[in-house]
C-alpha cells in the first residue's frame, strides 16, 4: 500500500468551529471544550473518509512571516484569534495526539508555506496528498498527486475540478493572483485591471512573464501590467508557497496509528 498523507490546516478548521460554538455557547469555557470535541470529531471523520497511512495537523505561529517584511500591510485588518481561543490551543493539540496525530507548528512560517513544503516532499515521491481547507490559496498546488478536501462542504478538489471552476491552469493561478491581487491579505496586485481583465491577459499571453516581454502596448490592460512590474513581481512572489522549508522530521515520523 502505498503512502497517503492528510495534512490538515489546523487554524482554517479550529477557527470555523469555534466562530459557531462562541455562537451557541454564552459560557466561553464550554464553547472551547465544544470546539475541542467537534474538531476532534472532525478529524475522524476526515480519518475515516480518506484512510491515510500519514497524517498532520498544522498550525500558524501567529508572528509575523518573511512576507510582513516584504509588505507591512500584509493581511492587515484580519480578525485576530480571540485570546482565550489562542490559550487553549494546547489542550487541542494535546486531544490530537491522544489520537495519535502530531501537531507541526514553526515560530517564524506560515502554516501555508509548512503545508506546502510537506505536500512537496510528499508529492516528488509520487505519493498521495490530501490538503484540508478552505483556503484557495493551496490551490497552486494541485498536480495528480495533491487534492484538496474542503470539510465544511464535503467537498473533494482535483486539478480538473479547479481549472474547471476558474477557467484557468494550475500554473496561471499564481500570475492571475499577481495581477488582480488579493484584497483579503492586502495584495493590491495591478490595480485598474481587475479579475476579468486578469483572465483575458492570460488567455492572450499564458502567464506574466510573456506578458513583461511584449513590445506592442495597445493594450490598456498590458500596458498597465507593464507599468507596474514591480507590484505584479511582488504581488506574486507574496501569493506564490514556499516549498523548501527546513522541516527537521520524515515522513515515516507522521504515520498514523489509531489509539
Amino acid at each position: 500500500m502505498s503512502a497517503s498523507l492528510l495534512i490538515i490546516d489546523a487554524m482554517n478548521l479550529i477557527r470555523r468551529i469555534y466562530a459557531v460554538q462562541e455562537k451557541q455557547n454564552t459560557n466561553n469555557e464550554f464553547a472551547l471544550s465544544a470546539t475541542n470535541n467537534t474538531a476532534c470529531n472532525a478529524i475522524q471523520k476526515m480519518l475515516r473518509v480518506h484512510q491515510p497511512t500519514h497524517v498532520i495537523c498544522v498550525f500558524d505561529s501567529h508572528q509575523e512571516s518573511w512576507r510582513h517584511q516584504l509588505l507591512a500591510e500584509y493581511k492587515e485588518g484580519r480578525k485576530p484569534i480571540p485570546p482565550t481561543l489562542k490559550a487553549y490551543l494546547p489542550q487541542i493539540q494535546d486531544a490530537f495526539y491522544e489520537m495519535g496525530i502530531e501537531s507541526l507548528i514553526t515560530e517564524q512560517d506560515e502554516a501555508d508555506d509548512l503545508i506546502a513544503t510537506l505536500n512537496s516532499k510528499v508529492t516528488e515521491r509520487q505519493q498521495r496528498c490530501i490538503i484540508v481547507s478552505t483556503d484557495k490559496g493551496f490551490y497552486q498546488l494541485l498536480n495528480a498527486y495533491t487534492s484538496i478536501y474542503d470539510y465544511f462542504k464535503s467537498l473533494h478538489m482535483d486539478s480538473y475540478y479547479v481549472e474547471n471552476q476558474l477557467g484557468l491552469k494550475i500554473c496561471q493561478l499564481t500570475d492571475f493572483w499577481a495581477i488582480a491581487g488579493i484584497s483579503s491579505s492586502h495584495i493590491k496586485g495591478v490595480e485598474g485591471v481587475g479579475n476579468k481583465g486578469a483572465l483575458a491577459l492570460l488567455e492572450e499571453y499564458q502567464n506574466l512573464d510573456n506578458m513583461l516581454q511584449q513590445t506592442e502596448t495597445s493594450d490598456k490592460r498590458l500596458l498597465k501590467v507593464k507599468k507596474q512590474k514591480n507590484e505584479a513581481l511582488l504581488a506574486k512572489k507574496l501569493v506564490s508557497l514556499k516549498i523548501d522549508i527546513e522541516l527537521g522530521f520524515n515522513l515515516k515520523d507522521l504515520r498514523y496509528q489509531k489509539k
